[in-house]
């Protein structure tokens, strides 16, 4: 799978679960005792080790443990995310949220970053090429250990109000049916400060109305759990707008 071994994938797997939890730089003691990788410590060092050169992992300053990097990420989220599918129960509570606001574009759109931002716990945005844009959950970041850095929060809160970036967002996610555009790290976002961060979108078309619909937070998100929840949430919203065009 790409240039990793097997034992290798599993390292990484169990890293980046761990990574999750805690946002603490693992060592390699914690990844044999908790996840039973079934080879010593030493081994799992040593892979780490590997893994660093190979770009997967990356070392915390003044710390003996390792962080998953962008790259990392990315490779756990195309080769061995699981997806946890919606329930039917989860789907109508995001339908029933709104629903009210159905027959106008720009209530429904506000109250949809609300919404996502409420059941998620990170923030959320909604950006269209006719030229709005909306987020919610600002508060929600400084719950979460990474954006208590003063300029790591300030950069993205500056990149929130840049209308002109989402859209370019937008141009380059050439999403195809039932996908999600996944923003992971620096070079995604454009700025060596938003290293820490990643971001879930989908898009919708519906009428005139164009844009893109989605999460941001930390490269630690839950990824299996959030992506099915932008699919559905960004293709209700779609179907919501076509239905009112057809009227």
């Amino acid at each position: 799978m790409d240039d990793l071994t097997n034992r290798q994938t599993e390292i990484l797997k169990a890293l980046i679960r761990e990574y999750t939890e805690t946002g603490e730089p693992i060592g390699s003691e914690i990844l044999e005792k908790k996840y039973k990788l079934g080879v010593s410590p030493a081994t799992v060092r040593n892979e780490m080790v590997q893994l660093a050169k190979k770009g997967y992992l990356k070392k915390e300053y003044f710390s003996s443990g390792r962080l998953p990097s962008a790259k990392g990420f990315r490779f756990y989220i195309k080769n061995l995310m699981k997806e946890k599918e919606l329930t039917t129960t989860d789907e109508v509570s995001y339908k029933n949220s709104i629903w009210d606001e159905r027959e106008d574009v720009h209530k429904l759109l506000s109250h949809a970053v609300k919404v996502l931002a409420q059941r998620t716990g990170l923030l959320s945005l909604a950006a269209t090429t006719s030229g709005d844009l909306y987020y919610s959950g600002v508060g929600n970041l400084l719950n979460i250990a990474e954006f208590l850095n003063l300029e790591l929060s300030r950069s993205l809160f500056d990149r929130l109000d840049e209308l002109k970036f989402w859209t370019k967002v937008h141009e380059r996610m050439n999403l195809g049916q039932n996908e999600v555009y996944f923003m992971v790290g620096e070079d995604d976002f454009s700025d060596p400060l938003l290293e820490p961060c990643a971001s879930i979108f989908g898009d919708f078309a519906g009428g005139q109305v164009q844009g893109l619909i989605g999460i941001l937070g930390p490269k630690r998100m839950q990824y299996e759990i959030l992506a099915p929840q932008i699919k559905y949430f960004s293709q209700l919203i779609e179907n919501i707008m076509q239905e009112n065009e057809s009227k």
